[in-house]
């Protein structure tokens, strides 16, 4: 993954961090019997972070090795790659 820059990885970082943590969270709820309803507001809240991850990484993807294969030519293939993605959205 070629990353554009410093603060783009530090804001990718941030958020799998942000899910961590609350995975962390989730599984000691469930250890500790912790209501329903609090699990699952917890386990939303993971899968947002990852969501805004996946925004962050796909947006770098599109400025510099998406931007760089349209430049080569190589248009075709990176449209479909980046519709199979959208396709498992």
């Amino acid at each position: 993954m070629t990353l554009q820059d410093k603060m783009t990885k530090k804001k990718i970082l941030h958020r799998l961090q942000i899910a961590k943590g609350h995975l962390e969270k989730v599984i000691a709820m469930m250890d500790e019997g912790a209501y329903c309803i609090d699990i699952v507001h917890q386990s939303m809240a993971i899968q947002a972070a990852l969501k805004k991850a996946d925004e962050v990484i796909l947006e770098n993807h599109l400025k510099t090795c998406v931007a760089d294969s349209i430049k080569k030519g190589e248009d075709k293939k990176v449209i479909d790659e980046m519709m199979r993605v959208i396709e498992k959205r």
